[in-house]
């Protein structure tokens, strides 16, 4: 039985939440996750870039890891590969987070299965930037 998305946990994640932490956000505009922290900024949420690199990013601070986050993060964005999700999947549980979104192309049934087995929200293959204008308007 594969994942399916709840459209009612899709609209709660996109409007009962401040916090998002988007792994896989660096200082490269010519990414996805570029512009769709722009999006979620522009929406009135705060975005924290996770990144190796730990670089600073539409005037927010970056972080290496969730980990090193030193404060609540209410939605873990993953724009990494299907093949690391699950670890940051993972780690959005350990830390605490309220949900774990996994954008486009970003699949993980197993990691969806933990997620929400721990509690959290789970929205995956998707993006903010197409589900806001669809359900919120």
């Amino acid at each position: 039985m594969g994942f399916t998305n709840d459209p009612d946990v899709i609209r709660q994640v996109l409007t009962g939440t401040t916090t998002w932490a988007v792994v896989g956000l660096g200082d490269n505009r010519a990414r996805p996750a570029y512009h769709v922290a722009a999006f979620l900024q522009a929406q009135g949420k705060r975005i924290v870039p996770v990144h190796p690199s730990a670089a600073s990013v539409h005037g927010e601070a970056g972080y290496r890891s969730l980990s090193e986050i030193p404060f609540g993060v209410d939605v873990v964005d993953v724009f990494r590969r299907s093949s690391a999700a699950g670890a940051i999947a993972d780690e959005a549980i350990t830390i605490g987070a309220g949900a774990v979104w996994f954008q486009l192309g970003v699949v993980d049934e197993d990691a969806a299965t933990r997620v929400r087995a721990a509690g959290l929200d789970m929205v995956m293959d998707t993006c903010p930037m197409i589900e806001w204008p669809r359900l919120i308007g």
